[in-house]
């Protein structure tokens, strides 16, 4: 079941641009510079993001870009962090997703999707108490979510952390699991977590 480089000038040269030029130019904005509220655009934010999202699959440096356009447009845009960590973790970039996963958590309070990707990062990482956490978080925001069950269950048996809670879920699963393989799975666990001492 499965840096960018910084040109520094002498500041002579600086202030010798500034007096020739007679003006300073608008400062360029990234998508992580702080936006007022009214340099956000929440609905282009939307609108980037649906369009990443057509396009992962076959674009993943297209989608990336969009999803970076949707950040720049709004910061705020939790939907655009939590798919531009999805590709971070396609990469491998651990740190990367699992800074994004934080980001769309933050925003998102009551969604449990960037909770389980960082899950998912953290096992990659091998962090398997703070992978655990975060489903266990997931859980919380929205009890009973059969996917964070699943999620929890694998982790727990895949490594080794079953506890008193690991019955009920694989139990849950065998009910309302999302496909017949996961019900299947969680049959074939069960027995073997009820044969243990």
């Amino acid at each position: 079941m499965d840096q960018k480089v910084h040109l520094l000038l002498p500041v002579v040269g600086v202030l010798a641009l500034l007096v020739i030029s007679g003006c300073v130019t608008p400062r360029q904005t990234g998508p992580y510079d702080p936006p007022s509220e009214s340099h956000r655009d929440p609905r282009q934010a939307q609108e980037l993001t649906l369009k990443a999202a057509d396009s992962m699959e076959k674009n993943e440096a297209g989608a990336e870009e969009l999803l970076r356009a949707a950040l720049t447009a709004d910061l705020f845009h939790g939907p655009a962090h939590n798919n531009l960590g999805v590709l971070h973790l396609k990469r491998g970039e651990l740190y990367e997703a699992a800074s994004e996963f934080e980001w769309a958590r933050k925003l998102m309070p009551g969604h449990p999707d960037p909770r389980l990707n960082l899950a998912l990062t953290l096992e990659r990482a091998g962090r398997i108490d703070e992978a655990i956490a975060a489903c266990d978080s997931a859980l919380e925001v929205y009890p009973g979510h059969v996917v964070a069950t699943e999620a929890l269950a694998r982790l727990q048996l895949r490594n080794n952390r079953t506890d008193g809670r690991t019955r009920d879920l694989l139990q849950a699963i065998i009910m309302r699991g999302t496909t017949e393989r996961w019900k299947t799975w969680a049959s074939e666990q069960l027995l073997r977590v009820d044969s243990l001492p």
